[in-house]
């Protein structure tokens, strides 16, 4: 009797023991989640300016494919901020083409109204001296295009000066700031074709 106790006890204890490491497994795993989705969330809401939404980000997204426009094949996500069920803003994923080194992926946020509301490089493979044109002073290059919209810049006016445009080239390169110009107006002029279609999507699972 006394090892038949002493052996429930063992097999509880190894119970018990299984129980904590898987809790404790669950516990890591949802923290890194928690984690994850939190840095992902930032990396949206930074290109959306003191826009206010109420909506999850993360839950309210679709995927864009226009080659035309995103400068790829390939689908890349679009997230919607709403407040109140209402459509505030769109943030979309694109990318130049033409850049000095090769593609550069930009993050775009759109306000309802078609301004832009920021733009992040977030990949790309220049050299570090066109590199720090993009994290110098927080992107300060980039910053020079928030407000801006094809209502009081027409197509024509999204260039550098050097071409006849409205913007600052960087210093000693026009074939970056060319390529992203040339692709944040691709996306604003998508946006206003498409923008209340990309709102009324159903969300991709």
């Amino acid at each position: 009797m006394t090892e038949s106790r002493a052996g429930l006890n063992r097999l509880l204890q190894l119970l018990l023991a299984a129980a904590l490491l898987a809790g404790g497994a669950w516990l890591s795993t949802d923290g890194l989640r928690r984690r994850d989705d939190a840095q992902a969330k930032a990396g949206i809401a930074g290109v959306l300016g003191s826009q206010v939404y109420d909506n999850d980000l993360l839950r309210d997204h679709i995927l864009v494919r226009d080659a035309a426009a995103l400068g790829t094949t390939d689908a890349l996500p679009l997230w919607r901020a709403r407040q109140d069920g209402q459509p505030v803003a769109v943030v979309v994923d694109a990318i130049a083409t033409q850049g000095y080194g090769g593609p550069i992926r930009l993050r775009i946020g759109i306000a309802h109204d078609g301004r832009v509301l920021g733009v992040r490089v977030i990949e790309h493979r220049e050299t570090r001296g066109l590199g720090d044109a993009f994290e110098r002073d927080g992107g300060r290059w980039l910053g020079a295009l928030s407000g801006r919209s094809l209502q009081d810049t027409p197509p024509d006016r999204w260039r550098v000066r050097r071409d006849g445009g409205d913007f600052d080239q960087f210093a000693g390169a026009t074939v970056t700031p060319r390529a992203i110009l040339a692709r944040v107006q691709s996306v604003l002029a998508a946006y206003a074709e498409h923008g209340q279609q990309w709102f009324d999507e159903e969300v991709h699972d």
